[in-house]
């Protein structure tokens, strides 16, 4: 039987250096649903209501390297969502770059609207608003 990637859930593993302190972020901060620890240590949250995405928090000493943004969720209203998660603490990235400026912590991209943030272990994490 083969399987299907089109219908499988997808879990994106994001490594952290000190698992309570991220699972407080993801789950105080951002408001994510705590799905709960697994055997293997890590500790699952859930976006995107039933059938969305699943993070899995890993412990790793080393934290992460990666430069690129590793999780962006997508919003309707990106102004809101910024004033919502800058009321629980949550610090963006302003950017003043040729071809990349925020303005309110909102950068225009072609045909989104882009939002950057870290959560405590360096991840860097994105919104969107599509205005297609």
């Amino acid at each position: 039987m083969a399987t299907s990637l089109t219908q499988a859930p997808v879990t994106c593993m994001l490594p952290v250096r000190d698992l309570d302190r991220a699972r407080r972020f993801y789950v105080e901060q951002l408001g994510l649903q705590p799905a709960g620890l697994k055997p293997d240590g890590k500790f699952v949250v859930r976006a995107g209501g039933p059938g969305g995405l699943e993070l899995a928090l890993f412990p790793r000493p080393e934290g992460t390297k990666a430069e690129h943004t590793a999780v962006s969720f997508r919003v309707p209203d990106i102004a809101a969502a910024v004033a919502e998660l800058q009321a629980r603490g949550v610090a963006f990235a302003d950017y003043d770059l040729p071809g990349l400026k925020t303005v309110d912590h909102v950068c225009v991209l072609g045909s989104e609207k882009a939002a950057w943030f870290q959560d405590p272990e360096g991840n860097i994490l994105c919104l969107h608003e599509d205005l297609a």
